[in-house]
């Protein structure tokens, strides 16, 4: 299978991930059920099996749980450590740089007996410390062994450069930016973050890729789905009649293209994400079924054609004008 490199690291990871938010263990507040470890495990060995090498968690996905949840996971796969590449995200917020060290044993501790090959600043908003400390910090745990790279999360392009101009005089790089990023929601085109990313040769980790579930087509079969969604998941992510009608085209045509290489709706969303940005864009769905995380990885497997992508994005810039 193809890999990409994750920044100028020299990691090498599946175009596709899997995220764990979905790990966090519920509860109110969240976008999702709790799972059992069982649950869990059987998510995880279907992401292994499907051929994705690399998976996301975060210190605020259930204040560890996600991160500990995984890790068994991993190891009840039989997963070697090594053979997987783990990345997870230090929460900012009322906390200075300082905390960034004294929590990274938190992390290592969760995670084992994976390391951490990617530690990223969760946000670039919060911190008691500037841009530049907490990068140091992160270049501070490179040196030290205790993480293999560093990573940032809804950062601008302004803050990319920030960031990586400061990890640079430490010789450390910036490996990626996870943002959002689908067939709905395209601003890295507009606001810099694309150019600044190829310029720099930072990765960029698409989360929410199928758009909170309206990629996959099923709300626009049956909107009675809509009425079970969690109340802050429709409001955060605009999921209403409204976008729905306004969306249909996109899906219709995605419907089409999946027809023609036997695959899901949402396969051939996340194969559009991995091709149309080249090597620079990798995506991290979540899965909160076997059969979720077995569709992910099937897209790596969907080799669209230039026409088939180009016909995608005019429709996306379509319905989201």
């Amino acid at each position: 299978m193809t890999t990409r490199e994750l920044g100028r690291t020299g990691v090498r990871i599946s175009p596709i991930g899997l995220g764990s938010a979905q790990f966090s263990g519920g509860g109110s507040g969240t976008f999702f059920p709790a799972l059992a470890q069982s649950q869990v495990d059987a998510i995880v060995k279907a992401a292994v099996d499907g051929g994705i090498t690399w998976f996301d968690s975060a210190e605020g996905y259930g204040k560890g749980r996600s991160e500990r949840s995984l890790s068994a996971a991993l190891a009840h796969a039989g997963t070697q450590p090594g053979n997987v590449t783990v990345s997870t995200k230090w929460t900012p917020l009322v906390r200075t740089a300082r905390s960034i060290e004294r929590t990274i044993g938190d992390r290592i501790a969760n995670l084992a007996p994976y390391p951490v090959d990617l530690h990223q600043i969760h946000v670039p908003y919060g911190s008691l410390s500037s841009i530049r400390a907490q990068a140091r910090a992160m270049a501070h745990l490179v040196e030290a062994g205790k993480i293999r790279s560093v990573g940032v999360s809804n950062f601008s392009a302004r803050q990319m450069e920030t960031a990586h101009q400061e990890l640079a005089e430490h010789g450390v790089p910036l490996a990626a930016n996870q943002i959002q990023i689908n067939l709905l929601h395209r601003k890295i085109e507009t606001n810099g973050v694309l150019e600044t990313a190829r310029r720099l040769g930072i990765t960029l980790i698409a989360y929410v890729p199928l758009r909170s579930g309206m990629l996959t087509g099923k709300l626009h079969a049956d909107r009675t789905l809509v009425a079970r969604l969690p109340r802050q998941r429709r409001l955060l992510t605009g999921i209403s009649t409204k976008s729905l009608d306004r969306t249909t085209p996109l899906i219709e045509e995605l419907r089409t293209i999946a027809a023609a290489h036997r695959a899901t709706v949402g396969q051939v969303a996340l194969a559009w994400l991995i091709t149309y940005y080249g090597d620079t864009v990798v995506a991290t769905p979540g899965a909160s079924k076997p059969h979720h995380a077995e569709e992910a990885a099937g897209a790596m497997k969907i080799a669209l054609s230039d026409e088939e992508t180009r016909r995608l994005a005019d429709l996306s810039t379509q319905v989201t004008r």
